[in-house]
């Protein structure tokens, strides 16, 4: 039963994200705005780097952003699908996993990751985003949680949090 709750958070994560960087693609011009709020924007924005744009500039970063990713994709898929370990934690890798692919597929098909959500508050924005970064973030805020809310118990009990 878990696989099939992992595969549908993989596929709604794959799908979500397909489905809204196509509306993005067909829908707001490249470089272009659609303001929905004071404080957010829908924009078209490409990144051919890492994190925040990292690298975009370099030739190098575009192969090193296609690289590690699916090398880090490789662990994850072994941690979510075969290593041993608690549900709360193989949910968060699972949606750090979809995340991921999600990313990496539009790096191989299109040689970029098209970013359309736009925070910002006045003129100081918070990079562009979209939804798989959004699970990929999502997925490390709930690790995060579950870590720490096992080595709170841990301490309280003085057991030895486990992975399993």
């Amino acid at each position: 039963m878990q696989r099939y709750a992992q595969f549908l958070i993989i596929a709604f994560v794959l799908g979500l994200d397909q489905l809204t960087k196509a509306l993005v693609v067909r829908h707001v011009p490249y470089l272009g705005e659609i303001k929905v709020t004071s404080f957010f924007s829908i924009v078209h924005g490409r990144n051919y780097g890492g994190l925040f744009g990292f690298l975009s500039n370099h030739e190098a970063g575009r192969y090193i952003f296609l690289i590690l990713p699916l090398i880090i994709i490789g662990f994850l898929i072994y941690y979510v699908f075969f290593y041993r370990m608690t549900l709360s934690r193989r949910i968060a890798l699972t949606f750090v996993l979809a995340g991921a692919i999600g990313n990496v597929y539009d790096r191989v098909v299109q040689g970029y990751v098209t970013d359309f959500l736009d925070f910002f508050y006045g003129t100081h924005h918070w990079p562009a985003f979209n939804v798989a970064d959004m699970a990929i973030n999502f997925g490390i805020g709930l690790w995060l949680c579950v870590e720490l809310l096992s080595s709170r118990k841990s301490a309280v009990t003085g057991s030895k949090a486990t992975g399993g």
